[in-house]
C-alpha cells in the first residue's frame, strides 16, 4: 500500500468527523460496502460501533483487511 493517507470528512451517527485513509482502503471500502449492499458511510458507521477503543483508521484499516481474508478464505 504506497501513498500518503488522505482525509476525508463525513457524518456518523449525526457527528461530523474525518477519516485518513491510504487510496487503496479507500478503494476496497467502497469494494466492502457495494458487497454488503451499504454505502460508505454507512459500512463505516457500523465499523464505528463496534470498535472498541481502537482509532476509527485503524479499525476501518482491519475490517477491510478481514472482510478480503474471509473472501479469500473462501475461494
Amino acid at each position: 500500500m504506497a501513498g500518503r493517507p488522505k482525509k476525508r470528512s463525513l457524518t456518523i451517527a449525526g457527528h461530523h468527523t474525518s477519516v485518513s485513509l491510504e487510496d487503496d482502503f479507500w478503494e476496497a471500502l467502497q469494494e466492502m460496502a457495494q458487497a454488503k449492499g451499504l454505502t460508505v458511510p454507512r459500512l463505516i458507521a457500523k465499523i464505528d460501533k463496534g470498535r472498541g477503543a481502537h482509532g476509527l483508521s485503524s479499525a476501518i484499516r482491519s475490517a477491510v483487511l478481514a472482510h478480503f481474508r474471509s473472501q479469500s478464505s473462501e475461494n
